[in-house]
């Protein structure tokens, strides 16, 4: 399973699934099954998105579960 950050990112933007799809050339469904982990996405979708949000496809998605955000957050504060 790969796990993604795109829910967040998107919210983060207020960016309804369709506008993400719409932005990236998709059907706004496809942003849901990625979003809830139903989907892997092809290179080329994975590129596009980590274009538009602009962070790295790494950042974005992963294999292994992602930590929260706002624990990354934290620890950077303490470092």
């Amino acid at each position: 399973m790969i796990h993604n950050r795109i829910a967040v990112m998107r919210a983060e933007r207020r960016l309804s699934r369709k506008d993400l799809a719409a932005a990236i050339g998709v059907n706004y469904q496809t942003i849901g099954y990625l979003e809830r982990g139903e989907y892997n996405p092809s290179l080329e979708l994975a590129l596009k998105l980590s274009e538009f949000f602009g962070v790295s496809v790494h950042f974005l998605f992963s294999l292994r579960p992602l930590e929260p955000l706002s624990e990354q957050l934290a620890r950077s504060e303490k470092e």
